[in-house]
């Protein structure tokens, strides 16, 4: 039996930095696609970039897929591939922030083979281009959450 092949592309957005945010997300399998997006009141760029791929992740019903995730965050490229991740496990994310997220992270994850590439943001990626247009128009559009992870100081 093979492991179907998902392909994912998350953008996150911040205005101001901290200020509103949101994150745009693109699942592709065989013919389907689907898109998500949600926006939040307060928060960063990098919370909603991470926040992006665990949504995506959490969204997929079945383990074991094969999923490459397309990005434009070094931040989380360079975490996971270079392993910078499993040394905050280990250090208990001493003076690291986002540990509530990379916690939510870790399960979704393990749950499936992922791979992650880092695209260029803002460049030629039709898909990348994609997610970014709903995390921006999430960010700037009604029915903001909250991240509780952000406004609680984790």
């Amino acid at each position: 039996m093979t492991t179907q092949q998902i392909i994912i592309y998350t953008d996150g957005a911040a205005r101001g930095n901290p200020g509103r945010g949101g994150y745009g997300i693109v699942l592709l399998s065989g013919g389907h696609r689907k898109e998500l997006s949600q926006g939040y009141r307060m928060t960063t760029n990098n919370r909603m970039e991470l926040l992006g791929v665990i949504v995506a992740l959490e969204a997929l019903k079945k383990d074991g897929h094969a999923v490459t995730i397309y990005t434009d965050s070094q931040y989380i490229c360079n975490s996971v591939e270079k392993g910078w991740l499993w040394n905050w496990v280990k250090t208990g994310f001493k003076d690291k922030k986002n540990r509530d997220l990379w916690e939510r992270f870790i399960p979704a994850y393990k749950r499936q083979k992922v791979k992650f590439q880092w695209v260029k943001g803002h460049a030629s990626n039709p898909e990348n281009n994609r997610c970014d247009e709903l995390a921006t128009a999430a960010a700037d559009g009604g029915g903001l959450l909250t991240d509780e992870g952000y406004e609680q100081g984790a």
